[in-house]
């Protein structure tokens, strides 16, 4: 078996406790929308066009899906993490590499469930407060593309990490 470094372990659970928190405020958010002293109105923004104006409309009770959505993609990226050994790798697996495969999988899966759940706080905050104002100022646009460079960039550093580990079998 594996043994993990202390410094890698410590990255993960750092990435973990982000991802926990972002979907804790989630949760009490999306609480405080539905139930807390400032209601939101009968009608909230639920979808956007490239100017990040509001162009789809549901009942508040659509927060709860948007809640419930990133908690369980966590929840099985999570239980995914534990089987390791059936992951599809982009490289041949051989018994040198498995070990540093692995690690840099789970470094990857630890990585994009944090981008993802920080991607739906950040959208989930955007229709509260343009629920509460009214009126649509975000520029959706602006954050978007970030968030998508951060997961696409994280999995291609991922892929020629994992590509550099099958070749030399220590890894980058």
């Amino acid at each position: 078996m594996y043994r993990f470094d202390t410094e890698r372990r410590n990255m993960r659970k750092s990435l973990d406790a982000i991802s926990l928190g972002a979907l804790a405020l989630m949760f009490w958010e999306c609480w405080r929308a539905l139930y807390g002293p400032y209601h939101l109105p009968d009608r909230i923004p639920t979808h956007f066009d490239f100017a990040g104006n509001p162009d789809g409309w549901d009942s508040p009770s659509f927060l709860l899906t948007l809640t419930v959505v990133p908690a369980s993609i966590y929840l099985l990226m999570t239980l995914l993490t534990q089987f390791p050994s059936t992951f599809n790798y982009p490289v041949e697996v051989t018994y040198e590499n498995r070990p540093r495969l692995e690690a840099l999988t789970l470094d990857l899966i630890a990585w994009l469930k944090m981008e993802m759940v920080c991607l739906f706080a950040w959208v989930q905050w955007t229709i509260i407060e343009m629920a509460r104002r009214g009126r649509g100022d975000l520029s959706f646009l602006a954050l978007l593309p970030v968030f998508l460079a951060a997961i696409f960039g994280t999995v291609a550093w991922y892929v020629v990490a994992m590509r550099r580990a099958a070749h030399t079998g220590s890894g980058s």
